[in-house]
């Protein structure tokens, strides 16, 4: 007898079920590809390794982290090796290079080398958003829930803390954007900080709600900036053991095809039927695996994905399935994943942005280049003497097809990739040794991803992120898609939102 079905192993997916174990209950996660992790596995070629999405995290380790998946790995009593590094990254105008460093202190400081009016402004908007971190920071994340049930909850452990939120609730509910419009004149800060809200939410400053902006410049001083050995990979196979370790099962190459609603209630999931002929006279119904039965079922799936493929379309209201499909959501990317020789790159660092043009938006498609060179920390992933690269832009799914012009277009859009890149290593093109080049098809494909985006791009004021219930009973979300939104601690609040919410406030206690 299965409790809870989750659909997807993402990080949102994962994070839901370790805790869900962790509290006592049978869950069983189903992934379509072969290898966990969604938008977050890790992936090898000839001896590379390489992570798929994300590469930056903060907090993964110490006693000072307020990290979501730090608070879910302590939880299930998992760890994880990683090594700190500062700065976290340079950001490569067309003016010159600014060294991005997590301190906050020393952040300032390399401000100020290029202005020391802005530094100052930039010191009053961090100031406007540190008492919101402040007030946060003290309601560790591990202790929330999406019912009424936190409301008791929060005011017999954290009724301090509640009222420093309620001081700051005016901007709680506004943009960065008008923070950073009441503190900073500076066009260049300006900009800066425009990168910053891109980088982390796929909006500019105008769009990205002020809370997480708050969290990132505090938490990342607070706690450091720093790489899990093994990549994305380690956060994932942490995650997994804390299932498995509960008893729970992880079912890799199980696709399901459709949540089963009967009377308004999902009842369970079918999965896609063996292509196998031979082996399915051989197995019996259970076996088969094609109906899977339980009274909940959470789906990491996006918003869109679930909706307009999992179920079908009379299982929801018409209208609220219209209006959730018609969510806006982020653009997809081009990505560029190499292979290197590292000879003459001792100095190499990991992380860098590359702004082609000042001229023309951070938005438009190729002209803000992120890179990620996560061997310079961790050698074991590339064969000696070697680097593995990641380096990725927006790109718009609109237009692209599989046609006979498919892998000219690829090479053409993989360009401004590869210029940025030079402002790194001027000599990447010939150092090349192996290179792979995806784009919003192939993470559309891979990743099972409606158009290959990263998540809804709701702009601050212009909505908030779904939440985590649906009108189908027994029928829940996790992931970027879901509040609290896009990026790793975003996705593993999710998890945590959800587990606690299916539980009762006891279990949670008893973790806290």
């Amino acid at each position: 007898m299965t409790d809870i079905i989750v659909i997807g192993s993402g990080i949102g997916g994962l994070s839901a079920a370790a805790l869900l174990a962790r509290y006592g209950k049978r869950v069983l996660v189903c992934e379509s590809h072969t290898i966990p992790g969604g938008a977050a596995h890790t992936f090898k070629r000839r001896g590379f390794e390489f992570d798929s999405g994300p590469s930056f995290y903060c907090g993964l380790s110490g006693d000072q982290s307020l990290n979501p998946l730090k608070q879910i790995l302590d939880a299930i009593g998992e760890s994880l090796p990683v090594i700190p590094y500062d700065p976290l990254g340079h950001y490569h105008f067309p003016e010159g290079t600014f060294a991005v460093y997590s301190n906050a202190e020393r952040y300032r400081q390399e401000l100020e080398k290029i202005t020391p009016a802005g530094a100052k402004e930039f010191q009053q908007f961090e100031q406007r958003l540190l008492g919101l971190y402040d007030a946060m920071k003290d309601i560790p994340t591990i202790a929330l829930r999406a019912d009424w049930q936190v409301i008791p909850l929060l005011l017999q452990r954290y009724l301090p803390s509640l009222g420093k939120m309620l001081l700051n609730l005016p901007i709680v509910q506004s943009s960065v954007g008008s923070v950073m419009d009441a503190t900073i004149k500076d066009p260049w800060v300006r900009r800066l900080i425009d990168l910053e809200c891109f980088l982390l939410s796929g909006l500019k400053a105008e769009g990205t709600i002020a809370p997480e902006v708050a969290f990132m410049l505090s938490e990342r001083s607070r706690a450091g900036v720093e790489y899990p050995v093994g990549g994305s990979k380690a956060i994932v196979n942490a995650l997994v053991r804390g299932l498995q370790r509960f008893g729970r099962e992880l079912r890799l190459g199980c696709h399901v095809e459709q949540i089963l609603v009967e009377g308004g209630k999902a009842v369970g999931v079918k999965l896609r039927s063996p292509q196998s002929p031979l082996k399915r006279g051989a197995m019996s119904y259970e076996e088969r695996g094609e109906i899977l039965r339980a009274p909940i079922v959470i789906s990491n799936a996006t918003l869109w994905d679930t909706y307009n493929n999992l179920l079908r379309p009379e299982d929801l209201p018409a209208s609220y399935r219209q209006a959730a499909l018609d969510t806006p959501a982020v653009d997809s990317f081009m990505h560029l994943h190499l292979g290197i020789k590292a000879d003459g790159l001792e100095n190499l660092t990991g992380h860098h942005v590359v702004m082609h043009d000042s001229s023309q938006d951070i938005t438009v498609p190729g002209n803000t280049c992120m890179i990620s060179i996560p061997s310079v920390w961790d050698k074991s992933l590339a064969p000696e003497g070697n680097h593995v690269i990641h380096a990725y832009t927006l790109e718009p799914f609109a237009g692209w097809e599989r046609d006979d012009n498919y892998e000219n277009r690829k090479r053409e859009k993989a360009q401004s990739l590869y210029r940025a890149l030079e402002r790194v290593i001027p000599d990447v093109r010939e150092r090349v040794v192996l290179e792979l080049v995806g784009t919003p098809l192939t993470h559309a494909g891979y990743l099972r991803r409606y158009r290959g985006t990263y998540g809804p791009g709701i702009a601050a004021g212009k909505g908030m992120f779904p939440s985590m219930f649906t009108p189908v009973k027994g029928l829940y979300r996790v992931g970027d898609s879901t509040l609290p939104g896009i990026g790793v601690p975003a996705v593993a609040a999710s998890g945590i939102l959800c587990a606690n919410t299916l539980v009762d406030v006891g279990l949670v206690l008893e973790v806290l």
